[in-house]
């Protein structure tokens, strides 16, 4: 056995027993994420349609009118004029990052909304009229929601552990989840090495272990190659042996 080839063996073991188990997580990983549909994972099939409504600025606040009803003299980083159950209103994103709904007509606070109103905009949300499960609020981000500021999070009984997410700040729906989107988050988090936040695939853990896995497989087919040409000179040996 030649130095290269021990050399190849003993790379390929240890490097293949580190990285092994994650390639496995990987491959499986991939499968699931593949035979979930995509439009279930993220709870697109149980979304209300709702039609287009055309908005009139007559009669509207300008932009500067609504900022100075805010008390925003600084500006603000974005407003957007938009329906809001059936009203014009202005959602304000000041520079600080807080979010704030108006009355596009006549300067009302619309947010925080309170727990009857996020529930509403959930049951408005929702493609049907399942039961309510649980109705929550968060002032900070979970696991789950992952997003800023404060969320009413309302879970329906539907059989899929439907869980609509409710800004409290800006009265949206910011997030939908159920149990198709917590089995492939599972194993994105698997797939991506990411742990905590489950959003970043530039990781360092996540780098290093696809540096050895790629270690790993150009090992074995270096080993493949130098095993076959190993058969190959012991066939023409034997060959030469029975010729002789």
């Amino acid at each position: 056995m030649t130095a290269l080839l021990r050399w190849t063996i003993r790379v390929h073991k240890w490097i293949a027993l580190i990285v092994g188990i994650q390639i496995v997580l990987w491959i499986t990983g991939g499968v699931v994420m593949s035979v979930l549909p995509l439009e279930k994972v993220r709870g697109e099939h149980n979304i209300a349609e709702h039609p287009d409504v055309a908005l009139q600025s007559a009669g509207l606040m300008t932009p500067q009118m609504a900022l100075e009803a805010l008390g925003l003299s600084d500006g603000a980083s974005e407003i957007r004029l938009r329906v809001w159950r059936g009203r014009p209103a202005y959602l304000v994103e000041a520079i600080d990052g807080t979010t704030t709904l108006i009355d596009a007509r006549n300067g009302e606070r619309l947010t925080p909304i309170s727990r009857d109103t996020a529930v509403e905009i959930a049951r408005a949300d929702y493609n049907g009229e399942p039961d309510l499960e649980a109705v929550e609020y968060f002032e900070e981000p979970t696991w789950e929601y992952r997003q800023s500021g404060p969320a009413w999070r309302i879970s329906f009984a539907d059989g899929e552990g439907t869980r609509i997410y409710v800004s409290s700040d800006s009265g949206l729906v910011t997030a939908r989840r159920n149990d198709n989107w917590r089995v492939f988050d599972f194993f994105w988090m698997l797939h991506i090495m990411d742990y905590e936040e489950r959003e970043n695939f530039n990781n360092p853990l996540l780098i290093t272990a696809s540096l050895f896995a790629l270690i790993t497989v150009l090992a074995g087919l270096l080993l493949l190659v130098l095993r076959m040409q190993r058969l190959v000179r012991m066939e023409l040996a034997r060959r030469d042996s029975k010729t002789n």
